[in-house]
C-alpha cells in the first residue's frame, strides 16, 4: 500500500520532460527537511489524517491528508477520472521511502511511462525503465546523506540553486559520478532573480541545462 497525498493530471514543468502531459502521484512522508521545500504538507504521516482516495483527488488546497492505496486502486482512479496522459510522475514527499517496483511495474504493463523525483537520500527501488530524476539534497535538517547509488542510477540530476555554495556542492557530488549519459540541470530556487542569473551563467560554463519550473510561471499545479 502507498500513502498518497494527492493525484492530479497536469503538464510537467521541470527537467527533461518539461511540457509533457503527466499524471502526478504525490506520496506522503519525507524526513529530509529542506528549509525551502514547497511541499512541507507532505512531511509527516499522521494516522488521524487518513482519508478515502476519492477525497484526496478532489482536494482544493494543500493538506496533510493522505489515502492508503494499491497500484490497482490508482489504475481504477485514472480510468474513473478520465486521465489521458501516459506519463506518470511519482513525487512527494520522498517517494523512495517506498518500494516503487510494484507500482511502476503495473503502470508499465498498462502502457504508461514512469518518472521518479527523489532527493537521492534513499535507495531507489524501481524498474530499470523508470526515469529517475535526482534533485540532490545536501546538509539538510534531517541529516540524511546523499547516496552514491542514487546519483549513479539517475537519468537526470536536477540541482536546486540559490547561491554559489550550491554549485560547489554539486561539483563535489559529481566528482565520483559518471555523467556521460546523464542530463544535468540547474533549477533556481523560488525563481529568484539572482539564483536564475547564477544558474544561467553556470549552465553556459559547464554545458549544463536550465530548469525554470514552467508550471509556476503558468500558475498551474
Amino acid at each position: 500500500m502507498y500513502k498518497v497525498n494527492e493525484v492530479f493530471e497536469t503538464i510537467q514543468g521541470e527537467g527533461s520532460f518539461t511540457g509533457a502531459p503527466a499524471i502526478f502521484i504525490r506520496l506522503q512522508g519525507c524526513p529530509v527537511g529542506c528549509s525551502w521545500c514547497d511541499t512541507k504538507h507532505t512531511w509527516e504521516i499522521k494516522d488521524e489524517l487518513r482519508q478515502p482516495l476519492g477525497d484526496i483527488v478532489i482536494k482544493t488546497s494543500e493538506t496533510e491528508h493522505w489515502a492508503g492505496v494499491s497500484a490497482e486502486d490508482l489504475m481504477a482512479l485514472f480510468s474513473r477520472e478520465g486521465y489521458q496522459a501516459k506519463h506518470v510522475v511519482i513525487t512527494g514527499g520522498e517517494p523512495c521511502m517506498y518500494d516503487l517496483n510494484p507500482l511502476c511495474e503495473v503502470l508499465h504493463s498498462k502502457g504508461y511511462s514512469t518518472q521518479i523525483e527523489t532527493s537521492g537520500t534513499f535507495t531507489i527501488k524501481a524498474p530499470a525503465q523508470t526515469w529517475v530524476t535526482v534533485s540532490p539534497k545536501v546538509n539538510m535538517a534531517g541529516g540524511y546523506k546523499m547516496l552514491q547509488s542514487a546519483l549513479d542510477r539517475a537519468n537526470e540530476i536536477k540541482h536546486p540553486v540559490a547561491m554559489q555554495k550550491h554549485i560547489d556542492e554539486l561539483l563535489q557530488l559529481l566528482q565520483h559520478t559518471d555523467t556521460t549519459a546523464k542530463l544535468i540541470y540547474l533549477q533556481p530556487i523560488s525563481q529568484q532573480r539572482r539564483a536564475t542569473e547564477l544558474a544561467i551563467a553556470l549552465c553556459k560554463q559547464h554545458n549544463w541545462r536550465l530548469s525554470v519550473q514552467v508550471h509556476k510561471y503558468l500558475g498551474i499545479s
